[in-house]
């Protein structure tokens, strides 16, 4: 029944999918969704018409921003390979680099020829607003052709695609009977029940041309916020789907989350919070945790992510990865996760032309492809959310440079169990620049003493009002502390601030008024 019914609806929305690419780009008012689901619903009924209406409008968007973003890598490649070739073999024009020798310069040539042609195909495209789109998947289409490779015959290729191409989801709404009218799941038996489409009503083993399963399902992953919203009938959407390879059928539920109002990180500053500084690596993720002040509190950690081999078990590893962050941050209490907002999209898109060749470049951009940016951003920012730490994303310049040349050393004295790295100075830095403080030490600041434990040393994690921005990067203060005498904040705990006037005077209070250097929104 839900192969037979997914097939149905899979039809349906493929058809629907096709006649929304010619309409085109087109504002959200004058794409005839209206019309389209009118025609639907006369083939299936209003709820999966309203369904797949909206799978159509979200998968064409996304395949308009997918082409976008791939314009703008076959520009950033063209424009890197034509400045390299404007400049002699093994000479330089400028801070370009010409090609090594006559046979690499014939082949980027050749190379930059093809990179044209794709540019002009997807210009093409963009204009038309058709992009292409394939029901199914591309690369489960492109299997077809190399079969033996991918060690499948053609039935079990066959039985692949089509599992690929059903059609089995169902939109939540609010008043609805537990959340979804069109699939229903009991909260306390865990039986489904389907509404099916007018062709198939006759199947129906239930009242009102419903269609209940023999089999019951169980949700364990976050179990009691789900019948929460099913007793509240609040509206909870609901994905089926086929995986032939283990032949069983699986049943997703998703719903929105509730807004919140999170802190800014003014707010944060202001309270004091302990923030976990995230150093993102090839292999490992490098943490440490910061007080209100800046400081390093304990040892930092070192987080295994080992995100090699299959692309089913990356997205598992890292989520572990992100877990024990989460379980860090936690057992220190710690209010806040700070990382940098890195993006290697312009790498990647050149890539031999900016990271070199042979076997140093090639270790270099093998390292960059293990360094999943965007994915790890987004799945820190929704597991974080609903843990109730905030993220903040921070500008990543000169974090390694600085974390290593003035973190490392302090760190390595304080903590002789494990085997400081440059990575977790980036950690401090990375926290420090959430928290809106200096990446570099101050000048003046106490050493730690050899045999005693405990020393005092002078507030090196004040901000300091200055101007700021994103293109260079933050400037110290040129003299050491005068030894001036300094009295508390009034409105916080003891902190030191040069006077921005006259240095000769020693220190004085002084509002801060400067914003960090980055901070993302999180949800």
């Amino acid at each position: 029944m839900l192969r037979l019914l997914g097939e149905l609806l899979g039809s349906h929305q493929r058809r629907d999918l096709a006649r929304r690419i010619t309409i085109g780009n087109v504002p959200a008012r004058d794409n005839q969704r209206a019309e389209r689901k009118r025609a639907l619903t006369a083939v299936s009924s209003s709820r999966w018409a309203g369904a797949i209406t909206r799978a159509s409008e979200d998968q064409y968007q996304l395949a308009m921003r997918t082409l976008q973003a791939h314009r703008v890598s076959l520009q950033r490649a063209i424009r890197v390979i034509t400045q390299r070739l404007a400049a002699a073999c093994g000479h330089r024009h400028g801070r370009v680099r010409g090609y090594a020798t006559r046979d690499e310069r014939r082949h980027k040539q050749r190379r930059l020829q093809t990179l044209r042609a794709r540019l002009t195909g997807v210009e093409q495209q963009i204009a038309s607003a058709r992009p292409a789109i394939v029901a199914g998947g591309r690369r489960l289409l492109n299997t077809r052709h190399n079969l033996h490779d991918a060690h499948l015959t053609e039935a079990q290729w066959r039985e692949r695609w089509q599992a690929q191409r059903l059609f089995l989801t169902a939109d939540g709404e609010s008043g609805a009977p537990h959340g979804n009218y069109t699939i229903t799941v009991h909260p306390d038996t865990g039986q489904i029940s389907i509404v099916l489409p007018a062709p198939l009503r006759h199947l129906a083993n239930a009242p009102r041309g419903r269609y209940t399963l023999s089999c019951t399902v169980t949700f364990s992953h976050r179990r009691q916020e789900r019948l929460d919203r099913a007793t509240a009938n609040k509206a909870v959407r609901y994905d089926i789907a086929c995986d032939p390879e283990r032949g069983r059928w699986y049943l997703d539920a998703s719903w929105a989350a509730d807004t919140t109002v999170l802190p800014t990180p003014q707010e944060l500053r202001a309270s004091g919070v302990r923030v976990l500084g995230v150093d993102l690596n090839a292999g490992h993720l490098a943490a440490c945790v910061l007080d209100g002040y800046g400081n390093p509190v304990g040892e930092p950690f070192t987080i295994p992510a080992e995100l090699t081999g299959p692309s089913s078990q990356r997205d598992g590893r890292l989520r572990a990865a992100i877990t024990q962050l989460i379980r860090l941050a936690r057992t220190h209490g710690c209010a806040a996760i700070a990382v940098e907002d890195l993006g290697f999209d312009d790498a990647r898109a050149t890539g031999r032309e900016t990271l070199g060749r042979g076997k140093r470049g090639k270790a270099l951009r093998r390292t960059v492809a293990q360094i999943p940016t965007a994915k790890f951003r987004e799945r820190i920012r929704g597991m974080a959310y609903h843990a109730g730490l905030v993220v903040l994303a921070v500008d990543p310049a000169y974090t390694s440079r600085w974390g290593g040349r003035y973190w490392t050393a302090p760190l390595q004295d304080q903590t002789k169990q494990i085997t400081v790295t440059r990575h977790h100075g980036a950690a401090v830095a990375i926290a420090r620049r959430g928290l809106g403080q200096r990446l570099r030490r101050r000048p003046g600041v106490t050493a730690r003493h050899r045999r005693m434990t405990a020393r005092r040393a002078t507030g090196q994690a004040i901000p300091a009002p200055r101007a700021r921005g994103a293109a260079s990067p933050p400037r110290t203060a040129g003299t050491p502390h005068g030894g001036g005498k300094t009295r508390p904040r009034r409105s916080g705990p003891f902190a030191l601030s040069p006077a921005p006037h006259d240095r000769s005077e020693g220190h004085r209070l002084s509002p801060v008024s400067r914003d960090p250097a980055s901070s993302g929104q999180h949800r």
